[in-house]
């Protein structure tokens, strides 16, 4: 049988041993859901993995009958997204405790105790985690729990669709202005139905590449996986199946199967059949940072530690008194100017006209007279700075104005410098670029916001031939397979780390953002005008 294959002709003569080493979703096909159900009118579309937005997934109404059903239709393993959570119907009693129904269970892994399949399970009760394990033969009623997580399509289709069964989600985002290319309608923000077109993905014996088959493919197969030798196939490995691997396991020598798609720096390197050193894995820290601009779309870039470059101050921007507080610090004090008017309801407080100048002080509560009685609010003490005096105002915590900073620091900084010095967020502009990158990307740029700190997984590698230099790779953000090679690492030390300046999507700077903040509180919300 001869099919095609990323545009190249591909042929499964009689007889070949295929190894089979999983299904992945090819593509998905999108119709319009209204009120949880197909609309009648809605024609189906044809959405690749990579159509940009975020999404929320509506919570499955339909119950799984057994513990051994979720984990054979639903995607569960040590990554982010590979923590589902359930409820049962009814109360589950255990030895040590009794899950109540409705109570949410988070799925961790799967593993064998004492010759039984079980499930490692967690709950939560007055911010205390209590875990557990539940038998693949506990049977019930299992609904799944609602998510307020969003997520990219691909994210969707490696984690989110369960076996046999469809995706209904909600758009959340589109991150791109609309053309007349989007298969979805104008303005469209309803829910869709994605149903799954899967490929197979398999390795054959004489070949080193992954072997993509679409499973709409008309072949006859036979399954002989008892009566084969299978240790005679490459196993391929993602790099988060490298980066599961013990430390003591490094360095080792791996062969690429699967290169990165596109060619962007510095990955270009990383091509099918070379061959790499795997040295190491690690965590690094690295600055999310955004252009400054006002129209859309922005770039978005990780930035090293050690980058090298220096770089100056730039006038932040700030929408409500509320942000003000927000920014304010002890180490200097905030110096702002009004942008735009703002005329108080309370005399006690004070109007804003544009071109005001004031020091922040400190928020505090101050007594306003509204509809005859008085009341407390919340209000920002600043000082106007006049022609040859200062003035004690207070400005009401709910304004809506804008202010823009006053810079008078003209210091130059080094990246962590500032990260020591100031709280994030900070805006910059490279003064002096690093000479150590061949094109610092980050010297164009008009300005720079630096949004926060992240902690991401990286592998350090170089290659196996001519290990000039070695780089550090993202683990999550580059799709990547290889296979490991039984051979000797020439040197354990790796060679100068060539570190780069990582540029991201707008899908990925929205990730990246999500992963860092999902443990932390959301901040409180600015003061409403008193009612």
């Amino acid at each position: 049988s001869i099919y095609e294959m990323f545009g190249n002709e591909c042929c499964l003569s009689t007889g070949e041993v295929i190894k089979v080493i999983g299904f992945k979703i090819n593509k998905l096909i999108a119709s319009i859901c209204e009120n949880n159900e197909v609309s009648r009118f809605s024609a189906k579309v044809e959405l690749p993995l990579n159509f940009p937005g975020l999404y929320k997934v509506v919570a499955d109404k339909t119950p799984y009958v057994s513990i051994e059903e979720i984990t054979r239709k639903v995607s569960i393993g040590p990554t982010r997204f590979g923590h589902p959570c359930f409820y049962s119907s009814e109360d589950i009693k255990l030895a040590s405790l009794t899950i109540k129904h409705g109570e949410q269970i988070t799925f961790n892994s799967v593993e064998e105790v004492n010759g039984i399949m079980t499930v490692n399970c967690g709950v939560v009760r007055n911010n205390q985690s209590y875990s557990f394990t539940l038998p693949l033969s506990q049977e019930g009623k299992f609904y799944e729990c609602e998510d307020d997580q969003i997520y990219t399509l691909k994210e969707i289709a490696e984690w989110k669709i369960s076996k046999c069964r469809n995706r209904i989600v909600k758009l959340s985002s589109t991150l791109h202005t609309w053309d007349s290319s989007n298969p979805l309608p104008e303005n469209f923000d309803g829910c869709l139905v994605l149903t799954p077109v899967y490929e197979v993905q398999a390795v054959m014996k004489f070949r080193k590449d992954i072997v993509h088959i679409l499973s709409d493919l008309d072949i006859e197969v036979k399954d002989i996986t008892d009566c084969y030798d299978i240790k005679s196939f490459l196993q391929p490995l993602s790099l988060e199946d490298v980066f599961e691997r013990t430390s003591k396991e490094f360095p080792m020598v791996a062969e690429i199967m699967e290169r990165p798609p596109g060619s962007q720096k510095p990955y270009n390197f990383l091509y099918t059949g070379k061959e790499i050193v795997i040295y190491k894995k690690f965590q690094a820290t690295r600055v999310l940072a955004s252009e400054i601009r006002s129209d859309f779309p922005k770039r978005h870039f990780l930035i090293p530690m050690s980058y090298k470059g220096k770089f100056k101050r730039r006038p932040r921007e700030f929408p409500t008194a509320y942000d003000l507080e927000i920014a304010r610090s002890e180490k200097e004090q905030l110096h702002v100017v009004a942008t735009k008017a703002f005329d108080s309801p309370h005399k006690e407080l004070f109007s804003v006209s544009v071109g005001d100048q004031f020091l922040v002080q400190q928020s505090q509560t101050s007594e306003v007279l509204y509809e005859g009685r008085k009341k407390l609010v919340d209000v920002l003490a600043c000082e106007q700075i006049l022609r040859d005096t200062y003035k004690k105002v207070l400005i009401p915590m709910y304004m809506e104005g804008a202010f823009v900073e006053v810079i008078h620091d003209k210091k130059q900084y080094q990246l962590s410098e500032i990260c020591k010095e100031f709280c994030l967020p900070f805006n910059v502009k490279v003064s002096v670029r690093d000479l150590s990158i061949e094109e610092d990307v980050l010297a164009a740029m008009p300005g720079l916001k630096f949004e926060e700190e992240i902690t991401d997984s990286y592998l350090l590698i170089s290659s196996a031939n001519n290990p000039v230099e070695s780089w550090e790779i993202p683990v999550y953000r580059l799709n990547m397979s290889v296979h490991l090679l039984s051979k000797d690492v020439q040197t354990v030390v790796p060679p100068v780390t060539k570190k780069t300046v990582e540029e991201i999507s707008e899908e990925q700077y929205y990730m990246v953002r999500r992963y860092e903040n999902q443990t932390l509180h959301p901040p409180p919300r600015p003061p409403k005008k008193p009612t």
